[in-house]
């Protein structure tokens, strides 16, 4: 398994053995967010940079991109609600559905069915949610690039750890998601 920064790291260690005085708390380790975290990282997004134009300069694999097309791109979102939670994207900086292009509206919906179809392929999807928020006030995390949302769903997918603790169980990395979703993909689409 690699670290934030792609760096090989080793199994998980018992706690056990440290010096430490138990709490309550319970940890869910994510550290591919230290990008995010590091004030001076290379890697981290500055806040002038659009990570929807940024995204397709890079190679798929760090990009989370799954899938190229003309007008428009399929990448995993990196602060996903489920597992495979894909974003659709037009490589060009638009911000509202209705300032795209007829092309780039009719390749995002195109994207979108082949991504559903990948989905339920790879992943046995019971469901999905697909959308777009336009605009902060909307809740768009990035308002000033148009991206759709495709959210898979299964039936036993929620629990109470986003009510209660404000957490979300995310049970497959990304990484192993986009190689499987990006293998998937048919090379005609």
């Amino acid at each position: 398994m690699k670290d934030y920064d792609g760096t090989e790291v080793g199994a998980a260690e018992s706690a056990d053995k440290f010096a430490a005085v138990p709490d309550a708390f319970q940890r869910l380790w994510t550290p591919y967010r230290m990008v995010y975290i590091r004030d001076n990282s290379e890697q981290a997004p500055q806040e002038h940079d659009c990570p929807f134009c940024e995204a397709p300069k890079l190679d798929d694999e760090k990009a989370l991109i799954v899938a190229r097309g003309e007008l428009a791109y399929v990448l995993l979102n990196l602060y996903p609600y489920n597992s495979g939670h894909l974003l659709v994207c037009p490589y060009r900086h638009v911000a509202t559905y209705d300032g795209a292009t007829p092309e780039e509206i009719a390749e995002i919906g195109s994207l979108t069915q082949v991504a559903m179809r990948v989905l339920r392929e790879t992943a046995q999807v019971d469901g999905f949610n697909i959308g777009m928020n336009q605009g902060r006030i909307a809740g768009a995390g990035i308002a000033e690039h148009l991206h759709q949302h495709i959210v898979p769903r299964w039936a036993q997918d929620s629990n109470f750890f986003p009510i209660i603790a404000g957490t979300k169980a995310v049970p497959r990395l990304l990484g192993e998601v986009r190689a499987e979703v990006a293998n998937a993909w048919p090379r005609s689409a």
